[in-house]
């Protein structure tokens, strides 16, 4: 625990931070803080209409929550929540990068952003849309390449982002560019299949939320939509640029829905969508003719675009650019930025004649209080706000820039596997601040970029400085599923080989190593190798992993033949490309066994004869049925429960799953589906036994480590993810694919 405490210490003054503002603003507001827009969900808890000017996914929320307690309560959840918020946002990015300060810099802007607590304070929706995002972001980014259910999950949790707040519809966008560049699925044939699944499994998972919701919008409205807010936000922006001049003179709705004040005099687009277009009243002297209120705004609208084009794009790009200024300011004819600071007294912003009373009347309905402050508390938050409590302007914009760059390839980028996770949370970013600014520009729609941009920033950042989407495995022991075989990685591992040794430099019998920063006990491995086993020579490949030592070195004087990846991706990826590879270069059988010396090559003759024999297909080491060391009584019945799940999952007799000594036909090697990077022993067995292989396990020895230590996590760890891909094989190999499951038992001798 001291350990744990230590690591992530920066974390914890963070979160130290943040927890003690949050309890700060909570006992100085009391019982919460309304807002305009808060009146309009409470007034709907009722009927529950989705014709309203706010979509109903947070009116549901408060529907629920109320049922616990009132505002006051509310507010302490909504609190809560943005705390776990930042802490999930800093375990996701240890999944990327093993640099604590980064995932750090992360969860900050939540824990400490003045804006993020007064909003978290106010009854609005913004929380539980950053908090759907955040498990959208997971969905996606959690566990290295997305499957299709992952990409389902994520769909729906944007289309519930999308009836909180109606901006999330332009996530979609960046979710299905990052469905079709994640894991390079992009660059082989079979690649663009599981693309294809996935992407439409994301869709899918938007329209299995928003159709039903948008049917429900049909019952009560008769035309198809998601709320009732729909000419008037266009409207808004097209009114304040509007050049009358450029409208058919003899459209009479057309110029009634100009304003008439010149261009130099308008008023901000807050005032023409609320009080202009919002006015049940307006225009007062009628409609002209027989199109309604919203075809006539549409139609204003599409005009202004179409014949100011330019001015249209530009104020929109204007009022983007706002987001990254250095100092939280009130732009011209935009909305105050004191509707968002912490103000000395309880604030009570106009909703009709009688404000006061509402808000008495609110407050004292929901909690039994009337509105009241703690001026010292009120007086702390304010200061600490309007003192720089914020996240900075330019702060925010290097965050993009990072993740850009990191999406872009710059650097070390271009090779670090991050790159598609850098665009999906920069990119959702800032497509989410462009579409709001698209309505208009407000310091409250800048808040859900503090979830996406500095997470963007920070994977940029951990590509640019050599991070890989391996590194994943640092914080969970686990890595990202390979691609198909051959990646850029084994394309270019295998041309450097041949570049070396030609294209058949192999014996029939081929023993591969992976071997990952082994220089201290590979030599001692290769100098005791048998040369011959029978009749056939002995050639041994050594597929180094990315390995930061002289591995590659040491065992080319001990005589290997040596295959050099570039990048650390795992065990297993390492002995796929050393089967192929052998099976390219004149092998017809593959031996396996470990850099580290564990087993006894002498017993080698013993592995290979049922195959020469042709009384096997697959010759596996037990050491159950021999004898072997060890230093972990959790491995130790690790072996034994393993055994025991893989016999029930496939009805046959097994005694050891991980044993990595083994003999097999090299074509058998080459046509089973191998994706896992690391824990890939039961991957192997079973897609082996589920094409009907004749499989036959030895007794064999295993000793301990001659040198260093595993690379495989700790025995939890390394058994939860062992169980993981077990039972994942099983079912992609047996259920899915209908793999043989006892025509032919395992054999032992």
């Amino acid at each position: 625990m001291i350990g744990f405490l230590r690591r992530h210490w920066l974390l914890f003054a963070l979160l130290a931070g943040g927890i003690t503002l949050r309890v700060l603003v909570w006992l100085a507001y009391e019982p919460a803080l309304l807002y305009i827009d808060s009146f309009r969900y409470l007034g709907n808890l009722d009927a529950l209409r989705p014709t309203d000017l706010n979509p109903l996914g947070y009116t549901v929320v408060l529907k629920v929550l109320f049922t616990f307690g009132g505002l006051a309560f509310v507010q302490a959840v909504q609190h809560v929540v943005g705390v776990l918020l930042a802490v999930s946002l800093y375990a996701l990015t240890l999944r990327y990068t093993s640099r604590r300060w980064i995932a750090a810099i992360v969860a900050a802007p939540l824990l400490l952003d003045a804006y993020q607590l007064q909003i978290e304070a106010l009854i609005m929706s913004e929380i539980w849309f950053q908090a759907l995002t955040v498990g959208a972001l997971w969905a996606l980014l959690g566990r290295g390449e997305p499957a299709w259910w992952r990409a389902g999950v994520a769909g729906i949790l944007i289309g519930l982002a999308v009836v909180t707040r109606t901006i999330g519809f332009t996530l979609v966008v960046p979710m299905v560019v990052y469905l079709v560049l994640a894991g390079g699925a992009w660059r082989s044939k079979a690649g663009w299949r599981r693309i294809g699944v996935r992407a439409t499994a994301g869709v899918l998972g938007v329209m299995v939320v928003l159709f039903p919701y948008s049917a429900y919008f049909y019952s009560q409205a008769g035309y198809w939509g998601l709320t009732g807010a729909t000419g008037n936000v266009l409207y808004g922006r097209t009114a304040s640029i509007a050049d009358c001049s450029k409208l058919p003179p003899d459209d009479a709705g057309l110029q009634l829905f100009c304003p008439d004040e010149p261009l130099s005099e308008r008023q901000g687009i807050d005032y023409y969508t609320h009080f202009v277009y919002g006015n049940p009243d307006w225009p007062p002297e009628g409609l002209p003719d027989e199109r309604t209120k919203e075809e006539l705004a549409n139609q204003f609208a599409r005009e202004v675009v179409l014949n100011q084009p330019f001015d249209f794009v530009g104020s929109i790009l204007k009022d983007f650019a706002k987001n990254f200024d250095p100092i939280k300011r009130t732009h011209h004819n935009d909305v105050p930025v004191e509707r968002w600071h912490f103000q000395l007294t309880y604030p009570y912003y106009y909703v009709g004649e009688s404000t006061l009373e509402t808000f008495n009347a609110t407050t004292y309905t929901y909690d039994g209080v009337l509105p009241s402050v703690n001026t010292d508390l009120t007086s702390f938050l304010r200061g600490y706000q309007l003192g720089g409590g914020y996240t900075w302007g330019p702060l925010l914009a290097v965050f993009a820039l990072l993740g850009l760059a990191g999406a872009a390839g710059v650097g070390r980028a271009r090779r670090s596997g991050l790159r598609a996770a850098a665009f999906l949370a920069t990119g959702s970013g800032l497509i989410i601040l462009l579409g709001a600014a698209s309505f208009e520009f407000s310091w409250r729609y800048q808040l859900p970029a503090l979830v996406f941009l500095p997470l963007g920033g920070a994977l940029g950042l951990a590509a640019i400085l050599g991070a890989r989407a391996e590194s994943i495995g640092a914080a969970t022991g686990r890595r990202p599923k390979m691609d198909d075989y051959p990646d850029d990685v084994d394309a270019e591992a295998v041309a450097d080989f041949r570049q070396r040794y030609g294209n058949s430099p192999l014996t029939p019998l081929v023993v591969v190593i992976a071997a990952y920063n082994e220089a201290k006990g590979i030599g001692t491995v290769l100098r005791e190798m048998p040369t011959h086993c029978g009749d056939l020579p002995v050639s041994t490949l050594v597929v180094v992993d990315g390995a930061t030592d002289n591995t590659a070195e040491v065992a080319r004087e001990a005589g290997a033949y040596v295959c050099e990846a570039k990048r650390n991706r795992g065990q297993g990826a390492a002995l796929r490309l050393g089967y192929h590879l052998a099976s390219e270069c004149g092998a017809r059988y593959i031996v396996t066994t470990d850099a580290d010396g564990q087993y006894d090559n002498n017993e080698m003759p013993l592995l290979v004869k049922p195959l020469l024999d042709d009384t096997a297909d697959f010759v596996t080491g037990s050491r159950r049925l021999g004898s072997y060391q060890h230093d972990s009584a959790i491995r130790w019945l690790g072996v034994r429960v393993f055994s025991w799940l893989a016999s029930l999952l496939t009805l046959r007799k097994i005694t050891d799953t991980s044993f990595g000594f083994r003999a097999m036909k090299a074509e058998l090697a080459t046509s089973v589906t191998l994706r896992e990077p690391q824990y890939q022993s039961s991957e192997l067995l079973l897609g082996v036994m589920a094409r009907g292989a004749r499989v036959l396990e030895v007794p064999m020895t295993m000793r301990l480590r001659n040198n260093g230590t595993s690379k495989k996590g700790h025995s939890i760890a390394y058994g939860a993810n062992y169980a993981r891909v077990m039972l994942g094989t099983w079912l992609r190999e047996y259920v899915l694919r209908g793999g043989k499951r006892a025509d032919r038992a395992v054999r032992t001798s």
